[in-house]
């Protein structure tokens, strides 16, 4: 990363190191140096997550502070590059773009995640049948856990088993109405 004055805020695209959402805090490298960059969960929240899984790419903005580059606004977080094999539902490996297209981005709420299971349960505002979350789906998504009652969006379809969450956003992206 390269600014005239170490006081003025910087655009650095990185990659998140790690995300803590129980400690409040992350790291971010910056593709252009091997530099930290700390990553508040308030910072966070303002771009309408609670969590961003590791290795997501994300595009922020930073500014040099007493404590070294902490990180003052996202732009933009991109999902993570697919892991081979890591998947264990096998609905998610089948969808097509045209399912994810054709399905709404709907408002609902985390009933509860485990984060050490690897799912949880939310439902559809108005709707109150239950959609498994799996953690795979989350890190699609680029998110690393979810909190008991957070407001999201959420493409719901009918799995094998149940309507299940093929993505899970942040609340703005709700579709109301």
């Amino acid at each position: 990363m390269t600014t005239e004055n170490q006081s003025d805020a910087a655009r650095i695209e990185g990659t998140v190191k790690w995300f803590d959402p129980g400690k409040g805090f992350g790291f971010v490298v910056a593709d252009d140096s091997s530099e930290d960059i700390l990553l508040h969960a308030n910072v966070l929240r303002n771009f309408g997550q609670s969590s961003v899984c590791d290795g997501a790419a994300i595009v922020l903005v930073a500014k040099f502070t007493e404590r070294g580059m902490q990180a003052t606004e996202i732009l933009d977080i991109k999902r993570p590059p697919e892991r081979d094999g890591s998947s264990g539902i096998d609905d998610l490996a089948q969808l097509s773009e045209d399912v994810y297209r054709d399905t709404q981005l709907q408002p609902a709420r985390v009933k509860w995640f485990d984060k050490t299971k690897g799912f949880g349960f939310g439902n559809v505002f108005g709707n109150q049948e239950n959609i498994f979350i799996h953690i795979e789906v989350l890190r699609r998504s680029g998110l690393a856990d979810l909190q008991p009652g957070e407001a999201v969006a959420m493409r719901v379809i009918d799995g094998n088993r149940g309507k299940m969450a093929i993505e899970v956003l942040g609340w703005e992206f709700a579709s109301i109405g």
